[in-house]
């Protein structure tokens, strides 16, 4: 498990790290005016969709579904019940393709209504989401031979190919000069990384003998199974986005800018959910799953409390940085071109209302988990519908006198009631029992945090000095990777010597030998 972990979480980074480099491309190319508050809608609404039928809810059904057909009833009926569920799965997709580019306009006007008083924007924005629509078609079918591919202990492609949303909307980003505007050339470079992590899935799909098929759709006891636990896990998986369609519809009423500093902090505050919390999440699922499909109960909650505790330690670092160095991290990472100071001012308080909320909203997918193994995505929908009507009615209040900040402020509000609901849930019906080993990593990495903020804070002052001497852009960036290294050391040491300190072992952890090397 740690090394999918490892491996999921490795390419994440890269894909991560690839896509602050479309985001840097992007604040220097189109800046946080008219364009890049068209390009966000566009992006948002195919990914949106995205998010709610496919990566979480689809995942969450058809998982554990699949590993318990396959355990218990072998692989042909495994396969049988996977070719079923894609066909139905590309049927609604090619249904909700058609009806997105008919119904459009609508679309835009109920996640952007502000946009309706500037006409020039409202009319790029639709333009721009019917070229980026199909990309929901693509990356859906790429999500379903992702999750067979997981639940056959194949990680690595699935994990791979978002790189390729970044490197392809890059690509085309350079050949903006055959399009209208860059806003054109980075809406259709979307569609087209799409249909290339289409090609690639399905290239690894058949390589491991799992490439589902089109076939006559049947309504068996495995499919309705599937459906069974899908409904729930659509509402559960909407409560999120719901909350997301929130901040834009919200944010197109601010001032131009405002739904372009919610973008950018929202990509900064997403590498550590994508990096740990998704990433756990991936892994973990399929484990559980198995576990419980076999009715090893310890073995089950052993994995979910190692990788809760492993997440929160990775996190943790996030939070620092987002809440006492965020500007020092906007400035560095985006501030050039069209992308000015005002700017990152206003994206950096984004962020540190982001950064509060963090560490619930990594943990959501690992408390998550557990329920979803044993068949219930029940209650995770209870949980995070009762989250997001709290989250709405403190967004409807703090947005007119906070702007975007007042947003972000909602949403780690709301992350945080979600994870305590679905905390006191789960062990309650038994789904997740802490063990002394989480209770002790959980208080090491407290106090690496306390220790970390000091430094951040206390060091920010002379590396933001070393900028100004440096100068410029590559100043910033080498001051803001200076402070990282000296924290993470600081905050690594300070970890280890707190686990060592409370008892805490290599092999408690599970870690072999040579992963311990590692």
């Amino acid at each position: 498990m740690y090394k999918n972990f490892l491996s999921v979480s490795g390419l994440t980074l890269l894909s991560r790290l690839t896509g602050f480099l479309r985001d840097v491309v992007l604040s220097g190319v189109l800046g946080a005016g008219m364009m890049m508050d068209a390009f966000a809608v566009a992006q948002r609404l195919p990914n949106h969709f995205r998010a709610i039928f496919g990566e979480g809810a689809f995942n969450a059904a058809y998982v554990p579904t699949y590993l318990r057909v396959l355990e218990q009833e072998g692989e042909s009926r495994a396969r049988n019940f996977a070719n079923q569920i894609f066909t139905l799965l590309l049927l609604s997709q090619v249904v909700i393709l058609a009806l997105g580019w008919l119904f459009m306009p609508a679309f835009v006007d109920l996640l952007a209504p502000g946009f309706s008083a500037d006409p020039e924007k409202f009319a790029l924005a639709v333009t721009l989401t019917r070229i980026t629509f199909p990309y929901l078609l693509c990356v859906t079918l790429v999500t379903m031979h992702t999750a067979t591919l997981n639940a056959h202990g194949a990680f690595a492609v699935g994990a791979f190919a978002p790189v390729l949303l970044n490197v392809v909307t890059i690509a085309f980003l350079a050949l903006s000069f055959l399009f209208p505007s860059a806003a054109y050339a980075a809406a259709t470079g979307v569609t087209a990384s799409g249909v290339a992590q289409l090609a690639l899935l399905v290239v690894a799909a058949r390589k491991h003998g799992v490439l589902e098929k089109i076939a006559r759709p049947g309504w068996g006891a495995d499919v309705s199974a599937f459906f069974r636990m899908f409904g729930p896990a659509v509402i559960g998986s909407s409560g999120l986005q719901i909350a997301m369609f929130a901040d834009t519809i919200i944010g197109s009423l601010l001032q131009t800018g405002g739904l372009s500093s919610l973008y950018y902090a929202e990509r900064l505050y997403q590498l550590p959910i994508g990096l740990v919390g998704v990433a756990a999440g991936t892994v973990l699922l399929p484990e559980m799953s198995r576990c419980f499909a076999r009715e090893d109960w310890e073995g089950a909650f052993t994995a979910q409390n190692r990788t809760l505790a492993m997440s929160l330690a990775l996190t943790a670092p996030f939070v620092i940085a987002f809440m006492v160095i965020p500007d020092f991290v906007v400035r560095a990472l985006f501030e050039h071109g069209r992308f000015h100071v005002e700017d990152s001012l206003a994206t950096a308080a984004v962020l540190r209302a982001y950064g509060a909320g963090l560490l619930a909203m990594v943990a959501i997918n690992a408390l998550r988990s557990g329920f979803q193994a044993m068949g219930d995505t029940k209650t995770p929908m209870y949980v995070a519908l009762g989250a997001l009507a709290v989250n709405l009615l403190l967004k409807i209040v703090l947005y007119k006198s906070l702007g975007a900040v007042g947003i972000a402020v909602a949403t780690s509000v709301n992350a945080w009631i979600n994870v305590a609901l679905l905390a006191v849930l789960a062990m309650r019906r038994f789904l997740f029992q802490p063990d002394q080993t989480f209770r002790s990593i959980l208080l090491a990495t407290a106090t690496a945090g306390v220790i970390l903020a000091n430094v951040a804070l206390w060091l920010q002052g002379p590396f933001l000095s070393l900028a100004r001497v440096l100068g410029g852009v590559p100043g910033l960036l080498a001051a803001l990777a200076g402070l990282g290294l000296l924290g993470a050391l600081a905050y690594g040491a300070a970890l280890l010597a707190g686990a060592r300190a409370l008892g805490v072992t290599a092999a408690a952890m599970g870690l072999s030998r040579s992963m311990r090397r590692k």
